[in-house]
């Protein structure tokens, strides 16, 4: 799709804000930014990618399930990025039998106590780039700062943004600082895509990078 490497999985970072840019308050509340419309189409979006991957900040803040329910459809590969597997142990992610569905990427820093805990909620822990093979696509949700992580590193293919009738004025910002200081070097979305959605607007459409490198 697009031309991309087989090399990674298709990328798609996906988020809902505010009309001024916004993706939480100045205390963090995110729930609900968007309309119910909305909410079923991002779950249509997780039922058309393998794997959907937040950061540890949002499963601590926000503890979503990360499934498909609003839907008819799968439920992708949940990747809990998580360098010191600091993921509460009672997490909708690590819930029952769904844990078995989750992955937490981890790295060595993380303490072997809070490693087996994982394990034993029936979660996998990630320690190789290898444990995500077959994965041919991913929804990157949150929070705020993976997102800007992966635009910064060149990863992302596609954009889905839900943009909601409100204003916040301060808040969280969708995107963080990526360093671009001269238009030039912004980043563009190509074959770009508005569709209503309740009250809500979906603008979707492919990344496009300066020169085709990273920021």
């Amino acid at each position: 799709m697009n031309g991309k490497a087989p090399t990674r999985p298709f990328v798609t970072v996906s988020y809902a804000q505010t009309l001024d840019g916004r993706v939480a308050t100045a205390t963090g509340e995110s729930q609900w930014i968007s309309c119910p419309d909305s909410l079923r189409f991002a779950h249509e979006l997780r039922a058309a990618h393998d794997a959907v991957l937040v950061g540890a900040g949002t499963v601590r803040k926000d503890d979503p399930r990360l499934t498909v329910r609003h839907v008819p459809g799968p439920n992708p590969l949940r990747v809990v990025v998580d360098s010191t597997l600091r993921t509460p142990p009672d997490a909708a992610v690590l819930a029952g039998v769904a844990a078995s569905g989750t992955v937490l990427a981890g790295t060595d820093r993380a303490p072997a106590q809070r490693r087996e805990r994982v394990l034993s909620s029936g979660a996998r822990v990630l320690c190789l780039p290898s444990g995500l093979d077959g994965i041919g696509s991913v929804m990157v949700e949150g929070g705020a700062t993976l997102i800007t992580s992966f635009f910064k590193a060149g990863l992302v293919d596609g954009l889905v943004v839900c943009v909601a009738p409100k204003i916040l004025g301060d808040g969280l910002p969708a995107v963080g600082d990526l360093g671009i200081r001269d238009l030039s070097r912004s980043l563009t979305l190509a074959d770009a895509v508005v569709e209503p959605y309740g009250v809500d607007l979906i603008l979707s459409g492919r990344i496009v990078y300066p020169d085709g490198g990273i920021v």
